[in-house]
């Protein structure tokens, strides 16, 4: 069983910074498929960012790309997503989700099978 915990959502203003963390466990770090996603009111989840565990090569959202870094820490199973520049809309719960192997279609939530709980991020203006 593959748990996943959140951690880093909070209120920030426009402009600032948050780094959200996601601790993986049940099995090594190096086999998971690691994405970042999330999800407005009224809008349906949209993919972020993914990374390969092993090697640590990122995948970006057009839009993420420039203001959002995803990265991990193979000692401490341990998958990042640094927020810069943070505007209104990016207001959103994040999601942190996991899958055993590299998957092309690594946007698409159904290929993940496992979930983390949820970080609220908000950006005030």
């Amino acid at each position: 069983q593959v748990q996943l915990v959140e951690s880093g959502g909070g209120l920030v203003q426009a402009g600032g910074s948050l780094r959200l963390s996601c601790v993986a466990s049940g099995r090594a770090f190096a086999g998971y498929f690691m994405g970042w996603f999330r999800q407005a009111p009224g809008k349906e989840r949209e993919f972020v960012a993914a990374i390969r565990g092993d090697i640590g090569e990122g995948y970006y959202a057009d839009s993420a790309k420039g203001r959002l870094t995803i990265s991990r820490d193979i000692a401490k199973n341990t998958v990042y997503l640094q927020l810069n520049s943070l505007k209104p809309e990016d207001t959103a719960v994040y999601y942190c989700a996991a899958r055993f192997g590299y998957n092309n279609k690594y946007y698409y939530p159904p290929i993940y099978g496992y979930w983390g709980q949820g970080t609220q991020v908000t950006v005030s203006s």
